[in-house]
């Protein structure tokens, strides 16, 4: 692998195989992996099944989006060359420290994550009981971190609470049995894209959603999104303005169209008289946006054993740069090293 010119860094981040990336995840997450971060330091990239083991799954339709995702991660752009791309279940350190923070973190923290509460919460409503998995996974987010030396995070807001929790815990076991650990710090985009769902603007736009009429998915024909866009939901009023707080609506297809096209929403809804014409823009602008990840994917999906040898030699690399560290935090704790 070659290094680059960044490589006292090291970032870590993932993406879970609960459902088809999504714009958001685009335009919040991936781009920037691909565009910046693979560039600037060592970098890896993981999609974290075992996290989708937290609710109700179906096991053939886990392995399917996984497959999915890590083609999608390299059709975006992510080099194997510059980056370490793996899945989360093929390097067992993952695992192994998860555990380890399960003992280092409190019953208490555990039940303060709010995604927690929030999914919990949904999972009550209908009727389905509350896997332990569910509140115990922040513990295997933050060995997910931890186990590489990680500096940082990018993350979206909804997910700073978990880093939150990783540098507690890994300030709390340093401080325990002597220092094991990096403290990573979350980071965000420096231009943030924060989709929110078309029919619901004041939501996220989520990958798991039940409702996908809002949703736009990486790999959906043009027309499918076309159509998508063109039926957004717009506010009250007839004139085009940037006001997220009144208008989430608009605001939310001027962020889409600012992301696409690099501009910026305020200035960008002065060019517009009409929702029609801005939609219309909007469409065409993701359209084309798309067309080459949904190319380079197709591309990809019709080689898999090439798929599988990229993501065969990162988790090899993953595994080569998480074993010292979680086995010097094996021995700290004071468990007997394997002969």
């Amino acid at each position: 692998m070659a290094m680059t010119a960044g490589a006292g860094t090291r970032i870590f981040s993932g993406v879970q195989p609960t459902g088809h990336l999504t714009l958001g995840n685009y335009l919040g997450a991936v781009r920037q992996w691909a565009e910046v971060d693979q560039h600037r330091a060592e970098a890896l990239f993981c999609v974290v099944d075992l996290h989708a083991l937290t609710v109700e799954h179906d096991p053939a339709r886990v392995r399917r989006v996984s497959r999915q995702a890590a083609t999608l991660l390299l059709a975006a752009g992510l080099d194997p060359e510059l980056c370490t791309v793996f899945v989360q279940s093929h390097v067992a350190e993952h695992l192994r420290l998860s555990y380890l923070m399960e003992c280092t973190a409190s019953d208490g923290e555990m039940r303060r994550m709010i995604q927690y509460k929030e999914k919990a919460a949904r999972e009550q409503a209908r009727g389905g009981s509350v896997r332990l998995s569910l509140l115990t996974y922040p513990a295997l987010m933050a060995a997910d971190i931890l186990a590489y030396g990680t500096h940082e995070v990018p993350v979206g807001e909804d997910q700073r609470q978990h880093v939150e929790l990783a540098r507690d815990l890994a300030v709390r076991f340093n401080q325990r049995y002597g220092a094991t650990f990096v403290v990573p710090k979350a980071t965000h985009p420096v231009v943030a894209a924060r989709v929110r769902d078309l029919q619901e603007p004041t939501s996220k736009m989520r990958k798991s959603q039940a409702r996908t009429a809002g949703v736009v998915y990486l790999l959906d024909e043009p027309e499918v999104v076309r159509k998508k866009v063109l039926r957004a939901v717009t506010d009250a009023g007839r004139d085009v303005a940037y006001e997220p707080e009144q208008r989430p609506g608009v605001a939310n297809l001027l962020n889409v169209l600012a992301a696409c096209t690099g501009g910026d929403p305020r200035r960008l809804a002065e060019e517009y008289d009409s929702y029609g014409a801005l939609k219309k823009d909007v469409a065409e602008a993701v359209v084309e946006m798309l067309r080459p990840v949904r190319e380079r994917h197709a591309e990809l999906a019709a080689e898999p054993a090439h798929v599988d040898a990229v993501l065969r030699r990162g988790a090899e690399r993953a595994r080569s740069l998480a074993r010292p560290r979680v086995d010097a935090a094996f021995e700290a704790v004071g468990l007997l090293p394997a002969g």
